[in-house]
């Protein structure tokens, strides 16, 4: 049982379920706009994922304890690296048009990490990324998810960007912030008050109804769709209320893999009721 959670936690902690759930939302993706599946694409994201998050999450660590690293973070190190290899090798695969987007997310994704020249009134210290501005962390991840698994899948494709491709985007950069809602509950017992967090600002129940509000536009927003057919209805509105459940459960004292696990397991159960349905 020990090894069990060993290996769930390195599962956790080594970025490879939030990566699946990156995946799964390009492949929701590429299923809603009847894209071929490149499996190259797909691999990129993934791996992507995994070197992204783990630069973002570890690079601090890395940088001023190298030497003492505990195991387990040396050992994500050591698959970080090789998660990175595998990723050039798949983006060598892939458009010039999608490089150019992948380009531009990963600049993105750097200055989120690595200290930049931002005016100090909006810091909480003295570490200058962008995940530390006030009030912009959940709005930029929001940002790259729906760039990552809306925009890159369109491009690479090379579909012209139309009406119903901007309503998903709208759609999944909703879909996302309600995602890291639980995310910013649980960590109102962490956070420095000058992140500003939704949270912070307005209060659990006040941020549930946000929540719940971008839910609904959120599933409204299928309606407007010119080619929305019957399986992506039906899974909208799955999602619109699994979704809808995690986040009113969600508090300060969530158990340790409430928002860790089930809640970024839901683009993958996004993914296999459309599996499901097709």
């Amino acid at each position: 049982m020990e090894v069990f959670k060993r290996l769930f936690n390195f599962y956790l902690n080594s970025s490879i379920h939030v990566a699946l759930a990156a995946f799964s939302l390009v492949w929701v993706t590429i299923i809603e706009f009847n894209l071929e599946c490149d499996t190259a694409l797909l691999c990129f994201v993934f791996f992507a994922t995994v070197t992204g998050y783990n630069f973002v999450k570890y690079f601090g660590v890395a940088k001023f304890h190298h030497r003492s690293l505990a195991s387990w973070l040396k050992v994500i190190q050591v698959f970080s690296f090789v998660a990175f290899v595998v990723m050039c090798y798949f983006v060598l695969k892939l458009r010039v048009e999608t490089l150019i987007v992948i380009g531009v997310l990963g600049i993105i994704t750097f200055f989120y990490a690595i200290p930049i020249m931002v005016p100090k009134r909006y810091l909480f210290d003295d570490h200058k990324n962008l995940r530390q501005v006030s009030g912009l962390k959940v709005y930029l991840i929001a940002l790259i998810w729906m760039f990552t698994t809306v925009i890159l899948p369109i491009v690479n494709g090379d579909v012209a960007i139309n009406f119903d491709i901007i309503i998903t985007s709208v759609q999944r950069f909703s879909y996302v912030l309600v995602l890291m809602l639980p995310f910013e509950i649980r960590d109102l017992n962490f956070d420095s008050l000058k992140l500003a967090t939704i949270p912070q600002k307005i209060g659990v129940v006040k941020t549930k109804i946000f929540g719940a509000i971008l839910l609904v536009f959120f599933l409204l927003l299928e309606v407007l769709k010119v080619t929305s057919n019957q399986e992506t209805v039906i899974s909208t509105l799955s999602m619109t209320l699994i979704t809808l459940t995690l986040l009113l459960y969600s508090n300060k004292n969530q158990s340790k893999y409430f928002s860790a696990f089930w809640v970024e397991s839901l683009p993958i159960v996004w993914l296999l009721i459309l599996l499901l349905l097709s």
